[in-house]
């Protein structure tokens, strides 16, 4: 069976992804709840870094100015695991347990897991790799460990671009928003 795809439409243009459903179920069917419920859309990108990544899925993003991006997450509550049918849940603040089971590196154009830094604490929030991240793998030396979800498969120029646009201590000056993110088979 393929993995689901998800196409990102943004105010600066559409990607679509690969999602890592048969690698990461309990990272994919996150995400992939998240997107059909909608909660992404309306949510603006609120880090971008040239040669880095850009940074989407805080719910305080809606308001593309407000102090709180970066900060926020999903509500608690449980979700179905897309690949074995059952229940996962969201827990202290909208967060989903570490999957640390496959060696997929940032690599440019994949999608990694965002997080606090400590254990279980990835919740909505993701970014996309335009540069080798290597160093966050979670299989790498240091304290970084984000694990890879998916991959852009097609418009990884939309991604470079909103990378390089203007910022103010890395959020857009001109703010980007997700209009809408769908999900293709899940």
């Amino acid at each position: 069976m393929a993995n689901p795809t998800a196409t990102f439409d943004t105010t600066e243009g559409t990607f679509k992804a690969e999602l890592y459903l048969d690698r990461l179920p309990i990272t994919a069917s996150n995400f992939i709840d998240l997107a059909k419920s909608g909660f992404y859309n309306g949510v603006h990108f609120h880090r971008v870094i040239p040669d880095f990544m850009l940074q989407f899925g805080c719910p305080n993003a809606k308001d593309p100015k407000s102090r709180a991006a970066g900060t926020g997450g999903p509500p608690d509550g449980t979700f179905t695991n897309v690949k074995t049918g059952g229940t996962e849940r969201r827990f202290n603040g909208g967060n989903i347990q570490d999957e640390h089971t496959s060696r997929d590196s940032n690599a440019p154009g994949t999608l990694s897991m965002a997080n606090t830094g400590s254990p279980n604490t990835g919740g909505s929030q993701f970014f996309v790799n335009v540069a080798d991240n290597s160093f966050l793998d979670w299989f790498s030396p240091g304290q970084s460990k984000h694990p890879v979800f998916g991959k852009v498969t097609e418009g990884y120029d939309i991604c470079v671009k909103i990378s390089k646009v203007r910022t103010q201590d890395d959020n857009p000056s001109t703010p980007i928003m997700m209009k809408s993110v769908t999900i293709q088979g899940a």
